[in-house]
């Protein structure tokens, strides 16, 4: 697997030849698992289905089930991850935060998002 890092502010990054590539690595997955959660469903132009249904299962009052279900189903559908090893989550102050440890083709990794 091949996938073109992000900087700090979230933009490819350039310049630095094979280095802006993570290449078979469990970042690599990490990060794409990050851009998954991050794609809001019907924001992609050419499939208006993809992306994680913030507006339908996650905001709003009394959704913990159905948001950790859509999170969950949304990282194992990333291409790479073989499965979840540690799964958390927690509503403070509007901010929901996640935390997973991933198991993928080339290792286990953790993430943490605040979404």
């Amino acid at each position: 697997m091949r996938y073109r890092k992000l900087d700090a502010n979230g933009d490819y990054s350039f310049g630095q030849s094979q280095n802006n590539f993570w290449v078979d690595v469990p970042d690599g997955v990490a990060q794409a698992v990050k851009t998954r959660l991050a794609l809001l469903q019907g924001e992609w132009y050419l499939d208006s289905t993809e992306g994680t249904p913030y507006s339908t299962k996650i905001l709003g009052t009394g959704t913990k089930d159905l948001y950790d279900i859509a999170i969950r189903d949304r990282i194992l559908g990333t291409t790479g991850v073989n499965s979840i090893v540690s799964y958390s989550s927690s509503l403070n102050n509007r901010i929901l935060s996640v935390a997973v440890t991933i198991d993928t083709i080339y290792g286990t990794t953790q993430i943490t998002v605040s979404l």
